[in-house]
């Protein structure tokens, strides 16, 4: 009767065990569905294919063809020339456009638009009194309504869009003068602001991370492997140690809102470092991931077979020659693992980076070299905090996209370091 009632407990707690996994694969199959299902349509953007022939008597008043006398022209001009663009081309194309008011024909285009082409001119004049395509930006209620985000019925009620730009896009696209198409500047491009969402971009997030990363992978590797190794194989028993492994104990629970903290109060406050810059934060992101790479480099020399430290000492080899020589490249496995899971989880975070100043709107890049690490930039964890934050629902759109790539990225980690682990580990 007892072997009975065991066995019946027994089926009874695979049972729930079971159960716990297979509800929790359901919630975190139905996350990613959210995310992926909302993320999606970022990586898709609507533009126009126009012909143009832009008047230098306007937009080069000089004619020297000379970029800073150039200058002086404002993107409100190369506006105007854009809207005597796209009714040339509706013209050409037998597009009627009566129903639209002026506010509402220039609305059809992106406000990002003309800087893009004042750039695109001002590098190269020769643009001018030629005839050549030019892709430019759809508004963002246009880009949304074929993406589902933005409807006829909407649109009525919507003070940015009205049913007729819906149409005159239909009849664009039915043309060929308007399609959606891979959004591969999403990548690239800097952030934008609230009124031009069509044009925001991860470029200065990526960078910023980078910075940070490599910040985090210099500092914190080396640091991380020799405290592990003078704690395990070096330094004495004592309370001192005991101290110091327990602190690192704690270190790792804290939540990482207080490394942001004493970043702010030891790196800004005290340091004179500057705000929004890489360097602080990943030396704020360096201590949050000291501990967990400690404790992970420390579980994996400790799991080191003591024979083959003792096989190298009896063969005449120095303390230091068994640990360098033999320990620490047998442990490398779980350190390396221990790093890049360290890496991602530092990739991340948010809530330090929000109280050293990177939630600011940085739209410049910082530049490439090593004085980029103290100019403002942002990372991608910020970057989507400031995107669901905004009012205009394309940039939820492109916060669950660039959720997407953070989720990517971190993916990527952490199957890289069980990959790593697999080819190098060692089985005793």
């Amino acid at each position: 009767m007892d072997l009975a009632k065991r066995n019946r407990k027994e089926k009874t707690f695979r049972l729930l065990g079971l159960s716990a996994i297979v509800l929790s694969l359901v919630f975190l199959v139905s996350l990613f569905a959210s995310v992926i299902s909302s993320g999606l349509p970022s990586f898709w953007q609507t533009k126009y294919t126009l012909q143009l022939d832009l008047p230098s008597d306007k937009l080069d008043k000089s004619g020297t063809r000379d970029p800073l006398k150039m200058k002086k022209v404002t993107t409100i001009g190369y506006s105007k020339a854009l809207v005597q663009a796209l009714k040339d081309n509706l013209d050409a194309a037998g597009i009627d456009y009566s129903e639209l008011s002026k506010k509402e024909f220039k609305n059809m285009i992106s406000k990002e638009a003309p800087a893009q082409l004042r750039n695109a001119v001002l590098a190269d004049p020769s643009l001018l009194d030629r005839s050549f395509t030019w892709t430019l930006l759809a508004n963002g209620r246009i880009d949304g309504y074929y993406k589902g985000r933005v409807t006829m019925q909407s649109a009525e009620l919507d003070g940015m869009v009205s049913p007729a730009q819906l149409e005159l896009a239909d009849a664009m696209k039915e043309k060929g003068l308007l399609k959606t198409s891979f959004n591969t500047q999403f990548f690239w491009w800097p952030d934008a602001s609230d009124l031009r969402p069509e044009a925001a971009g991860l470029g200065v997030a990526f960078l910023g991370s980078f910075y940070m990363m490599l910040i985090v992978l210099v500092l914190a590797v080396p640091i991380s492997v020799c405290t592990a190794v003078f704690l395990e194989e070096f330094a004495p028993t004592n309370w001192f140690t005991d101290l110091i492994e327990i602190n690192i104990s704690n270190l790792a629970a804290v939540p990482s809102i207080v490394f942001g903290i004493l970043g702010l109060s030891l790196f800004i406050n005290f340091a004179g470092l500057p705000q929004s810059a890489p360097l602080v934060g990943g030396l704020c992101l360096t201590l949050m991931t000291l501990p967990t790479v400690i404790i992970a480099a420390r579980a994996s020399i400790k799991a080191v077979p003591p024979s083959l430290k003792d096989g190298a000492l009896a063969l005449g080899a120095s303390k230091t020659q068994a640990v360098f020589h033999h320990v620490l490249p047998s442990a490398a496995p779980g350190i390396l693992t221990g790093t890049i899971i360290g890496l991602a989880q530092a990739l991340g975070e948010t809530a330090p980076l929000l109280l050293i100043g990177m939630v600011a709107f940085v739209r410049e890049y910082p530049s490439l070299s090593p004085e980029g690490i103290t100019e403002p930039a942002t990372a991608l964890p910020i970057q989507i905090y400031n995107w669901t934050v905004r009012g205009d629902p394309a940039f939820v759109e492109r916060a669950s996209g660039a959720i997407i790539v953070l989720l990517t990225f971190m993916i990527a980690m952490n199957l890289l370091a069980v990959l790593l682990r697999r080819r190098v580990e060692k089985r005793w």
